[in-house]
């Protein structure tokens, strides 16, 4: 690593929902900067006036809040190297446009949308470029007094960059080691438009990186055709010495099939590709998130860093400290990652499993309180303790145990028939009698007393437990028996028992 301070960017454009490859872009940066004790900077990439959303800036913050991803600087986190959002700093870049022109490193461009769609019918493959620039409306082609007199007239224009034919370019990345490209492939990029009198991201980013004194560019694969002209940009201005690192991360893709993780993967099989849950205001369309469908922000940022990276072990469980003391960018895969949603849901049980029967009591609780059921905290945090592991998601507790605070009101019908024998409506009121006469309703207690009653009487175990179970659950599922009856106390327990012989019998 070089000696300067290492300062990373994540910079989303706020055009609607932030992609959960978006997430895991800004996961990266964080625990990079965090290794390094260095910054992570937020910026707002609103350049493209057309596709602003009301409410994306909003969402993208409340979702990394969600998270635990926090940021040291940026928009509305202050900082010194502001402002952060684009679209203010336009003063800055129209005096950087000016210093390419002024040396001759970008060249200003009348061709009109039409007259460039006539191109591209007439050449195969057009590109604007050194082959091709010289036969354009530009101002490498026109008079000056031309040039200056078309500007006075408020005629639309961009800046485009002049690339230089048959240069082979080095690009660095940490990950993918030596990027080789030759200049002839690249086009002279549109750097400005005159129109909004704002720069393109080309341009926005070479700027904001360097003023903001970027050390490490850490972005999505799909970015890396851009890096050789950003390259050339930093030696056009002459900042090569300060020029980033790069690192491009591999693609999140589909989990059947090939090609980038979409929205529509989420949609047909089930799982959200947003952190957040997501109100389209256009189309009034909701699109699930990980928040709302019940995942814990710790599984997803777990989830999120295995997917392209590995910490070198078989380690899968790891808090974000644990990842920023693990986390290396040459660990980085340079294959895109599959998303295995269902692993998603490993890591939520997994972290449910590793919280506190107090925590998931208290997280469970207003699902409780949604179905009508005010329960004392120390029998829900007994409850989720012998029931947590069943499930992948909080809200699933309901559905599981549900029958310690709602005695059933119907049996379930293939387990009667196949749980419920001639002689159990008696053997049940017998052992009513039995669990009546205990002063002591101990787990432990019962179970001894109750057992040796079994044993005593000759009776069958099996036929008595799955009855027992039967009265109190209404179907043939839960934990130990006498776990279920010390929870819900005596006088529950025998009013579940005489009710269920009144039913069934």
């Amino acid at each position: 690593m070089s000696e300067r301070k290492v300062r990373v960017r994540f910079a989303p454009s706020p055009t609607g929902a932030l992609h959960i490859g978006g997430v895991r872009t800004a996961l990266y940066n964080y625990l990079f900067a965090r290794q390094h004790g260095g910054d992570l900077i937020f910026r707002i990439e609103d350049t493209d006036s057309n596709r602003f959303v009301p409410g994306a800036e909003e969402y993208i913050i409340e979702s990394f809040k969600w998270l635990g991803i926090n940021f040291d600087e940026g928009v509305s986190f202050g900082g010194n190297y502001g402002p952060y959002r684009q679209s203010e700093r336009r003063d800055i870049y129209k005096k950087y446009v000016q210093v390419l022109l002024d040396s001759g490193k970008a060249y200003i461009a009348f061709d009109t949308p039409a007259e460039l769609e006539a191109k591209r019918q007439a050449v195969a493959n057009f590109q604007y470029d050194a082959s091709t620039r010289l036969s354009m409306r530009n101002s490498l082609t026109l008079p000056k007094e031309e040039v200056d007199a078309l500007i006075a007239e408020g005629k639309q224009y961009v800046v485009r960059f002049k690339i230089e034919p048959d240069e082979d370019v080095y690009v660095h990345d940490i990950i993918r080691g030596e990027v080789v490209i030759n200049s002839s492939i690249l086009d002279d990029k549109v750097l400005y438009k005159s129109a909004d009198e704002l720069p393109t991201y080309h341009l926005a980013n070479i700027v904001d990186d360097h003023l903001m004194e970027v050390s490490h560019v850490i972005r999505g694969e799909e970015w890396l055709p851009s890096a050789p002209l950003h390259v050339l940009l930093y030696r056009a201005f002459g900042w090569a010495d300060t020029m980033p690192e790069f690192a491009h991360l591999p693609l999140l893709l589909k989990p059947d099939g090939n090609g980038k993780l979409s929205k529509r993967d989420g949609d047909r099989l089930g799982f959200p590709v947003f952190p957040l849950e997501w109100h389209d205001p256009k189309t009034g369309e909701v699109s699930s998130g990980y928040r709302e469908s019940g995942y814990l922000p710790e599984a997803v940022i777990n989830f999120l860093a295995l997917l392209g990276w590995n910490p070198g072990n078989d380690q899968e469980l790891m808090s974000l400290d644990e990842l920023v003391k693990l986390f290396d960018l040459r660990r980085c895969s340079k294959a895109g990652a599959k998303f295995d949603f269902e692993k998603g849901k490993w890591f939520n049980h997994e972290y449910i499993l590793h919280k506190s029967n107090e925590e998931v009591a208290g997280l469970f609780m207003p699902i409780l309180k949604e179905h009508g059921i005010e329960a004392p905290m120390d029998k829900v945090v007994i409850v989720v303790g012998l029931m947590k592991d069943r499930v992948s998601f909080i809200k699933d507790l309901w559905e599981t145990c549900k029958f310690f605070f709602v005695a059933p009101v119907e049996y379930d019908e293939k387990t009667r028939k196949k749980r419920w024998k001639e002689d159990s409506p008696e053997r049940m009121l017998e052992l009513a009698d039995v669990l009546e006469a205990l002063d002591d309703f101990s787990l432990e207690h019962q179970e001894a007393v109750v057992m040796k009653w079994i044993e005593d009487k000759g009776y069958h175990l099996g036929n008595i437990m799955n009855a027992f179970r039967l009265t109190l659950v209404g179907e043939g599922k839960g934990p130990h028996m006498f776990d279920i009856s010390a929870v819900l106390g005596k006088e529950e327990t025998l009013q579940r028992i005489r009710r269920a012989v009144e039913v069934l019998k």
